[in-house]
Parts: structure tokens; C-alpha cells; sequence
């Protein structure tokens, strides 16, 4: 979004702009993007004198923040945060809005609580600015792929395996890599018939990272999955694919970024499964009937 129309945008992606932006602000603007967010109501009505010094920097840094994310300038960002704290407000309504991080002093009610708003928000905010365009390219990818290899470690590696195990049951050639030496050996021998997927919520994991620069240099088609569009990850994709999810600094790797990781691979896989629908539901037919009988049935559990 260019800075001219950034005023007269819709407020609801303010915030999830700005978190999307903190890896690539210097340590001072950061600062001023904290205290947005930690508290959008609040900084929407102060001065650019009173922001800075909340921030402890200069009203220069402040109006250099605004334009650095998308704004006009400092007026056009107070607009759009009082738009999305009148929103944070009304998603909250329906109870008592949840603490934004936890700590010792909190409740077991504001544990449960602020998980599940974590959550929900985070599912909400990723349909709500995911691109349907890279979306439909990322599909397209996948079905015309000859390989599909995917790459994620730690948080990560789970969502890699699912997606892969959610691509064989339906037919597709697909390998998910977890350790750096298998990772950067599979993506060397790929090619231009071949999709490479790397997944990291930062977009700054190495291991994810690296595999993914070294697919896309022998000719495969690479997606990226991240929170941050600015990343690594997002430069070294041909395809991205961003999530929306806030991690806070008691959570950080916490099961949001996962909920809104596996809500994308859920869409990637429902989309491609449905390119051909009868050769799909035949494959999860097989790969069902290949599984079924490694169940415990109610039978045997009493015989034992």
C-alpha cells in the first residue's frame, strides 16, 4: 500500500502491518511500534511530542516510523489506530478482553482466555490479509509439480509434516525436511519441474531459509509461509503466503503461529485436492483403507 492511499485504507490491518514490519525497524522505532501496539487507544491520542517520549525518542523517529509503514505521515497513523483500537474494542465486547501478555500475577481464566483470543485472532487476521492471488499460484504450483519438498524446523516442522503427509494422502509426491544436511541435499537435486515450500513464522530460520535459496537456485518453484513479508524467507520465495498471528514475549513460538501456519496448509490442501476431485477422494479412499486396520477396535482393547 503506497503511503497516499495508506490514510484511506481500512483501519482493521494497522496493527497486523505494523507487527508484520518490527524485524525490519531500527531499535528506535521499534520502540514507537511497542507502545502502538502494546496499546493502539492510547497512542492514537497522543501528540507525535507525547508518542516519542513514550518511546524515548525523537518526534523525527516518530514521523519517520509513520512513513516506514505505510503512512502520509503521523496523522493518517493516529487515524487508522484509533479505527483499529475501536475495533480490538468491539472484538472484545462479548466479555472481559483478556490481558495482552501473561505473567505471574495472571488468573488461570486470563491464561485460557488469552490463548484462545491468541487464537481466534490470529485464524481471523490471516483470511482476512491473506492473498488469494498468491494463493491460487501457490495451488497451481502444487499441481503441476512433479516433487513437492518442504522445509521447517523447529515450531515449523510440524506444519512442514502435515502439509506433506496431507499431499501424499491425496497422490502427491511430496518429502518434508527437518534437519539441515537432508534439507540442503534434497533441494541441490531439484529442478524446474519441482515446488519448494519453506515454512518459518519469522522468515529469518536459517535452516529453513538456506534450503529454500538453494531450491530456487537449481530451478525449483519456491513458496514461502511466514508471519513477515519483509523476511528472508519471503525474498528467497517465488510464492508468498503470509499469516497474520501475534506472538508475544512470554509466547514466543506459541501455538497461534502454528494454528494460522496450519489453517494456510489446510486451504493449500483442499484447493489442490479438489483440481481433481474424483482422483483425490480415490486416493484417500486407498490411503484410509491402508490405516484402518492399525486402530485399536473397542474388541480388541476389552481383550487385552
Amino acid at each position: 500500500m503506497s503511503a497516499d492511499g495508506a490514510g484511506a485504507a481500512g483501519s482493521t490491518d494497522v496493527l497486523v502491518r505494523l507487527r508484520s514490519s518490527l524485524p525490519q525497524l531500527q531499535p528506535a522505532e521499534q520502540r514507537v511500534a511497542q507502545v502502538v501496539i502494546g496499546d493502539p487507544a492510547a497512542a492514537a491520542r497522543r501528540s507525535i511530542t507525547g508518542l516519542a517520549e513514550d518511546a524515548e525518542t525523537s518526534v523525527a523517529t516518530v514521523a519517520r516510523f509513520a512513513r516506514k509503514v505505510g503512512f502520509a505521515g503521523y496523522p493518517q497513523l493516529r487515524i487508522a489506530l484509533a479505527g483499529a483500537a475501536a475495533r480490538e474494542d468491539a472484538l472484545g465486547s462479548t466479555g472481559r478482553q483478556p490481558p495482552a501478555d501473561l505473567d505471574e500475577s495472571a488468573s488461570l481464566e486470563d491464561v485460557v482466555r488469552t490463548i484462545v483470543h491468541h487464537e481466534t485472532r490470529a485464524l481471523q487476521e490471516t483470511v482476512d490479509h491473506l492473498d488469494l492471488g498468491h494463493l491460487q499460484r501457490a495451488v497451481d504450483a502444487l499441481v503441476g509439480a512433479a516433487r513437492i519438498d518442504v522445509f521447517g524446523v523447529g515450531a515449523s516442522a510440524g506444519v512442514a509434516s502435515d502439509l506433506q503427509h496431507k499431499l501424499l494422502r491425496i497422490g502427491r509426491i511430496a518429502f518434508a525436511w527437518h534437519d539441515i544436511h537432508a534439507a540442503s541435499t534434497a533441494a541441490s537435486l531439484l529442478d524446474e519441474t519441482a515446488v519448494a515450500i519453506g515454512i518459518s513464522h519469522t522468515g529469518a530460520t536459517v535452516d529453513t531459509v538456506e534450503p529454500l535459496e538453494r531450491a530456487r537456485a537449481a530451478g525449483a518453484t519456491t513458496i514461502g509461509l511466514t508471519n513477515f513479508a519483509e523476511s528472508p524467507l519471503a525474498r528467497a520465495s517465488d510464492i508468498l503466503l503470509t499469516t497474520a498471528a501475534r506472538e508475544t514475549t512470554f509466547r514466543a513460538g506459541a501455538t497461534a503461529s502454528r494454528t494460522a501456519q496450519l489453517a494456510v496448509v489446510d486451504m493449500l490442501f483442499v484447493a489442490v485436492a479438489r483440481t481433481d476431485l474424483p482422483a483425490s477422494t480415490a486416493a484417500l479412499a486407498k490411503t484410509y483403507d491402508a490405516v484402518t486396520g492399525r486402530r485399536t477396535t473397542p474388541g480388541k482393547a476389552e481383550r487385552r
